[in-house]
């Protein structure tokens, strides 16, 4: 038993050190990766552009009721986008598909009387109206490799209308090959360099600069933004391989608002709708979170023709369909930098703290096993009893200390005691045997030592060596010798 818990210690330490070893070659690259529970709200809400308060009307649409008039109105209005990004099928532990749904709805806007309106949105299965606060909405899916963030192509489209029940979600979507760029997510340790980022307004890849570090809610992240390209949104079509409603328009020049030379009031004038961007992320570096996000979108009506063939009014003219800066709200963001702190905060256990702990906890426990296992071998050497080839020191340790004091006095004084060198031997023997009898020590507890050995006479050496006990009255106790020694005067 005591064997075990001496190895104790030295079997915990060993773990210890092995775990240490252990978690960041193989726990911490499970959690570098996309999470499989990824639940992720954004809402961004129209802000100026120059960063003041209290504009009810930060941005510009285009009436869509306003078909339907003499004159084509743009109006002033506050949007509100939202977005919702969750993990779906085909997911698993190399890949994860991203779903995010997202939707630009109008909170409220200032007619051409001066008035607020506030728009409703109809049901989802519900026809909508021109005047209905619902202006965009759009489903994309992408499959991401879920160690780099980086599209694998196995999913890549994007929903531009309800599916009605029944009808696969692909018969109504947009198949869009060779994505390359993130998107909701960078990959993990973001560096100071240029990216792609995917937009999905204009359906292509952008590159987006690092531009900056800073802190928010005290999370440091890095910026980066990117211009998208003015695009000419009718050539990016529908399911049904057709330009998408409302990226071309034929209408008369006077309801354009188009005059001047060349162009008569009744004119037909075909305007495409285009796009154009600028985007800014702020992303957590160490787990590529997106912790704030803003964009500068514009987009308009002007003519593809642009060739001198075209009278200038209508070569110069440009109405506005959206013109907008979206900046992600508060309450957002603080929820990023949070889900990204937390994130953080796992990867640093896991990759720098927990192994310290446990490595240091291992060393300490290995240390405490050596120095009971040098105590322990210190203690045997000193219980180990004295080699049998050692008869003397086997005599010493097996006789009381008192027995040894005395044998070590006797010894000093038997040389000058001794009348001969034979009888020195006898007389030590004596002296030791008298040492035991007077320790209370039987005789014949060690026959051997106790007793003496006496010489064959060298007239008869085949006579027999023999102890004469001593007689039964108070004599003083003699050895008997040889008939040939003379006795002792």
């Amino acid at each position: 038993m005591r064997r075990l818990w001496l190895a104790l210690p030295a079997f915990l330490g060993a773990a210890l050190i092995a775990a240490a070893i252990a978690i960041p070659l193989f726990l911490v690259p499970q959690l570098r990766v996309v999470p499989l529970d990824l639940d992720i709200t954004s809402v961004a809400t129209t802000v100026p552009e120059d960063g003041s308060t209290g504009d009810r009307y930060p941005a510009r649409i285009f009436d869509r009721c306003s078909v339907g008039e003499r004159r084509a109105q743009v109006v002033d209005a506050h949007l509100s986008q939202q977005r919702r990004s969750v993990i779906v099928e085909p997911s698993d532990r190399r890949q994860a598909t991203l779903q995010s749904a997202q939707t630009v709805q109008i909170d409220r806007y200032r007619d051409a009387d001066g008035n607020e309106v506030e728009p409703t949105m109809a049901a989802a299965d519900a026809e909508r109206e021109c005047n209905d606060g619902l202006l965009t909405a759009n489903i994309d899916r992408v499959s991401v490799n879920r160690s780099t963030s980086v599209p694998n192509g196995t999913v890549s489209s994007l929903q531009l209308e309800a599916a009605p029940e029944g009808v696969n979600p692909d018969d109504v979507s947009v198949q869009l090959p060779d994505r390359q760029g993130f998107q909701y997510k960078f990959g993990f340790d973001v560096q100071k360099r240029s990216y792609l980022y995917y937009d999905t307004n204009t359906r292509q890849d952008i590159t987006v600069d690092f531009v900056g570090e800073s802190t928010i809610d005290g999370v440091t992240v890095y910026e980066f933004a990117g211009e998208v390209p003015e695009t000419d949104v009718s050539n990016l079509p529908n399911a049904q391989g057709q330009a998408s409603l409302g990226t071309m328009l034929t209408m008369p020049a006077s309801w354009w608002g188009i005059t001047g030379r060349g162009v008569a009031p009744d004119d037909d004038v075909t305007m495409h709708r285009y796009a154009t961007a600028t985007r800014h992320v702020w992303v957590e570096p160490q787990t590529g979170t997106i912790i704030d996000g803003r964009e500068d979108q514009q987009q308009y009506f002007r003519s593809p023709d642009q060739s001198d063939a075209n009278p200038a009014p209508i070569r110069d003219f440009r109405m506005d369909v959206l013109n907008a800066r979206f900046k992600w709200s508060d309450d957002t963001v603080s929820n990023q930098a949070a889900r990204a702190d937390d994130y953080v905060g796992q990867l640093r256990l896991g990759g720098f703290w927990l192994p310290l702990i446990l490595g240091i906890v291992g060393v300490a426990l290995l240390a405490l096993w050596l120095l009971l296992w040098w105590r322990g071998r210190r203690r045997d050497d000193d219980a180990v009893p004295p080699s049998d080839d050692d008869p003397d020191a086997t005599a010493r340790l097996d006789e009381p200390r008192h027995a040894r004091a005395s044998d070590a006095t006797a010894t000093e004084s038997g040389a000058a005691g001794a009348g001969a060198a034979g009888l020195g031997a006898a007389g030590a023997g004596a002296a030791a045997g008298g040492g035991s009898h007077a320790a209370g020590t039987g005789p014949w507890d060690q026959p051997t030592e106790k007793i003496p050995r006496v010489e064959s006479s060298p007239a008869d050496e085949s006579s027999t060596q023999s102890f004469t006990p001593p007689p039964s009255d108070d004599e003083t106790q003699r050895y008997r010798r040889p008939s040939s020694e003379p006795p002792a005067e």
